[in-house]
């Protein structure tokens, strides 16, 4: 039999009401003829509170402890929506990550799916079993400890299933009805894709639009895995959704797929730096030491033998970057006159892979921008796409007018 991936996330889940709205899918999904392989989030809000439980019992908690807890949100999930399809006749099963095995490595709260051996759920596939609902977001270590995936690894371990299976599909079920332009709450002429490649999804993804996970994309990317996100409270049919799939699936698209923003962003510049040889490295080194997730980058030289170095951040990790630099001058390992953090900027970006072959698309950017009046503090770039930092005040204005400037209310 053809196997079939199913996602559910917490909202889709979060009553028993949704669960056995979302057991009524699998149903017709088992009667054209699939074994389905079910992933499941936790109940929306439990994951919330069980990583609050851990915090007010052990604030210096155990790291292992904290995934046995929290692991636990889905395991409910797994096991009601399992009681759900047995009473619909449907013959399901639940599996924790353990049992399948869902095989990691040992980064408790952060770990990595390395291996998921297929045997067992065949095994009981082949005895009659139809549906094998398996707790997403969590694997098991070497040392035979419960992991977890980190945030949002229920798309990733709906992804990782549907390549250990090569599935036909991966269906995404969520709160939204597929890939936007934009966020339609920010432009309202945003209009849903019915496809977009795996390249344009990442970038989105990794840029700040939370409709999948980016390691599930890089995942579905690497094994090319047809991935199509839906929504589990509209009218269920064949073409509903957003596919993600390969560039060569799609026929015709825009230059720009999306605009995508990230409203937490900051800008810090350490003024002065000795201009060395290996300053830059020394620099990100101290700074990926000290957990910051640097994005972008820009050196400049500033004066003879001087330069200043800009980058950008999540703005909940200034203080981090701060004390990182502190340290590193008063242990005279870099020598700078000030570091300057501006925490009102935002990320906007456009993202197409039809950039490749199509020129202008950067100086109709900064065009559109200049007509709004919109400064542009820093630019980078990519082969598929176009990034720059503004004032966080500016950044819905921004969105707007680059989706107005690039038809994107308009199929190609």
């Amino acid at each position: 039999m053809p196997v079939l991936v199913m996602k559910f996330g917490g909202t889709s889940v979060a009553t028993l009401d949704r669960i056995r709205r979302a057991a009524k899918r699998v149903g017709v999904e088992v009667a054209k003829g699939y074994d389905v392989i079910v992933i499941v989030s936790a109940m929306s809000g439990k994951t919330n509170e069980l990583v609050g439980w851990v915090g007010e019992t052990s604030p210096m908690y155990d790291a292992r402890e904290y995934d046995a807890v929290v692991s636990s949100g889905e395991n409910v999930t797994a096991g009601l929506m399992a009681l759900t399809l047995q009473e619909m006749d449907v013959p399901a099963r639940s599996w924790q990550g353990w049992q399948v095995p869902v095989q990691t490595t040992s980064a408790h709260s952060a770990a990595r799916i390395e291996d998921i051996p297929p045997a067992n759920i065949r095994a009981k596939f082949a005895e009659g079993m139809k549906v094998a609902v398996v707790a997403g977001f969590q694997g098991v270590s070497p040392e035979g400890r419960i992991t977890t995936l980190g945030r949002g690894g229920s798309d990733t371990t709906a992804v990782a299933f549907a390549a250990a299976f090569e599935a036909e599909r991966c269906d995404i079920y969520t709160d939204v009805d597929g890939v936007y332009t934009t966020d339609p709450r920010v432009s309202a002429k945003a209009r849903k894709l019915d496809k977009i490649a795996f390249e344009e999804m990442l970038e989105l993804a990794s840029l700040g639009a939370k409709v999948l996970q980016t390691r599930s994309v890089e995942l579905a990317m690497r094994y090319k895995v047809k991935l199509r996100v839906l929504s589990s409270f509209e009218e269920q049919s064949d073409d509903a959704g957003t596919l993600v799939c390969d560039e060569e699936e799609i026929m015709e698209s825009n230059v720009v797929a999306g605009v995508a923003f990230s409203r937490d962003e900051a800008k810090m510049t350490l003024v002065s730096v000795a201009d060395r040889p290996g300053i830059a490295a020394t620099i990100f080194t101290a700074l990926s030491d000290a957990g910051v997730n640097v994005d972008m980058i820009v050196q400049n030289i500033s004066e003879e033998g001087r330069t200043d170095m800009t980058w950008s951040c999540p703005v909940d990790q200034v203080k981090r970057a701060e004390k990182a630099m502190q340290d590193a001058k008063d242990g005279e390992i870099i020598n700078y006159h000030e570091l300057i953090a501006d925490v009102d900027v935002a990320k906007v970006s456009v993202v197409g892979i039809g950039m490749r072959s199509h020129t202008g698309v950067a100086a109709k950017m900064f065009q559109v921008l200049s007509a709004e009046g919109i400064n542009i503090k820093v630019i980078t770039t990519s082969e598929i796409k176009i990034s720059v930092l503004i004032d966080r005040k500016y950044m819905e204005l921004a969105v707007q007018a680059l989706h107005d400037a690039f038809d994107l209310d308009k199929a190609a």
